[in-house]
């Protein structure tokens, strides 16, 4: 609940989560920035500025002792990376010369320029930047908690869950194998349908795919957002045999009798339908940060941080930015987006930092290179309005193993040495280059 009696509103809700604070806390300190996220929008934006600022300018606000690439859960999932590749100690990621507050961030109070902390420390800052991610809620659909950990049910959108993936694709023998998108946003749009098809390529290849019937229900309208994509995806699924419902929602899994529950969302007064399962991969439902739907001086009706979708910066409060997922900007949350983000934000922060108006626009640019098995991969790039924007003078809507050789080992390579380090900001110059200057 939010409190608004008074102009210096402080937003409080409760977290349950626990934490342990890190030695490089320091309770009721100012910082001229202070960054309320470690995942990969609040270690690129913080890698910048510390550089820029000096130690001791930058805290860092992030209660997780692991920091993962996310990405690369797709690719555990399918059996062709460890869950352990895809992580690092936070420690390790974040920059020296900030401070890591470790530790929750469980108020906002932008007009006394003020962020409290689970443990009652009060961080007072010049600017400000919020990174935190996109909230799972996976109680949001009815048993699927408890399901989880039983056979058959699985979820690439979890470190602990994403090997279950693969232990399930190993024990599939034969019946329905379903395929989830929820009704709500979600990071990497793309993830629900990829395992899928990584799903079919192991089942070819071990001799069960004849007895497998392979069902992507989808609460979307479309295969996917950007037609382009979506017709080659189209193209994809009808030769290998794959059922599409759109407008389908899952809302219960019953792990007892391996049965889903799906209401037709075009048609939600009729009754809904029941199936039987042999494996299940669950996209969870999502929303922004408990945190941040309780605090509406910060963020808009869906608790999305309110900023201008080029500049990034508030829409009301001029010294506060967003990155990623949290962020009410209209494009897909994928790391690909934070990284062309992170650019444009650095150079409007410093803007006004320096006393002026930031004036570098963002156009939206996004990324999900759509794995469509073990050795195939459709590279999606497009920017705002679902227009593509295409790094390589090809055409990305085909099926290529070089951008699954993208995938798969230049893409960790980029992130983990050079976005973290602030150093990444997306292939728009490459694009530029590959298309002979003349490129967005």
């Amino acid at each position: 609940m939010a409190l608004r009696a008074a102009p210096l509103a402080v937003c409080l809700p409760y977290l349950s989560r626990s934490f342990s604070v890190s030695a490089a806390q320091q309770a009721n300190k100012a910082y001229k920035l202070v960054v309320v996220g470690g995942g990969s929008g609040g270690c690129s934006v913080a890698a910048k500025f510390a550089k820029k600022l000096g130690k001791g300018q930058v805290a860092i606000i992030e209660p997780a002792q692991t920091h993962y690439y996310q990405p690369m859960w797709t690719m555990v999932g399918g059996g062709m990376k460890t869950v352990e590749q895809s992580a690092r100690p936070m420690r390790d990621v974040l920059p020296t010369k900030a401070d890591w507050i470790q530790d929750h961030a469980v108020a906002f109070d932008p007009s006394s320029n003020k962020v409290t902390t689970k443990s009652g420390d009060e961080i007072t800052y010049d600017y400000l930047v919020v990174a935190m991610g996109i909230q799972i809620n996976w109680d949001g659909i009815k048993g699927l908690r408890e399901a989880l950990d039983t056979p058959g049910v699985c979820s690439n959108y979890s470190p602990v869950y994403a090997p279950k993936t693969f232990k399930e694709l190993e024990a599939f023998k034969e019946g329905n194998a379903i395929f989830t998108f929820p009704n709500t946003p979600i990071k990497c749009p793309g993830a629900p349908q990829k395992i899928m098809y990584i799903a079919d390529q192991y089942f070819r290849k071990h001799g069960k795919r004849d007895k497998a019937s392979i069902i992507y229900n989808t609460s979307l309208p479309v295969l996917f957002g950007v037609k382009k994509y979506a017709d080659a995806l189209w193209k994809v699924v009808e030769e290998r045999g794959i059922t599409v419902n759109t407008r389908t929602c899952l809302t219960e899994v019953r792990p007892e009798t391996r049965e889903a529950v799906f209401v037709n969302l075009e048609k939600p007064e009729e009754p809904e339908q029941t199936v039987k399962y042999e494996l299940l991969h669950v996209t969870p439902n999502m929303s922004a940060p408990d945190v941040l739907k309780s605090c509406p001086d910060l963020c808009d009706a869906a608790g999305y941080v309110d900023v201008n979708k080029e500049t990034l910066q508030h829409n009301r409060h001029p010294n506060v930015f967003a990155i990623g997922d949290c962020s009410s900007v209209p494009t897909s949350k994928t790391a690909a987006a934070v990284a062309a983000e992170a650019g444009i934000l650095a150079r409007n922060l410093s803007a006004v930092m320096s006393g002026g108006q930031g004036s570098a626009a963002y156009d939206g640019y996004t990324s999900c290179p759509l794995v469509t098995g073990y050795s195939k991969c459709i590279l999606a790039e497009f920017k705002f309005d679902g227009v593509p924007l295409e790094t390589f003078p090809i055409n990305q809507g085909k099926e290529r193993f070089s951008s699954f050789l993208m995938k798969k080992e230049l893409m960790p390579f980029l992130y983990w040495k050079l976005m973290l380090k602030g150093n990444w900001n997306g292939p728009r110059m490459f694009r530029k280059l590959f298309h002979l200057g003349m490129g967005p």
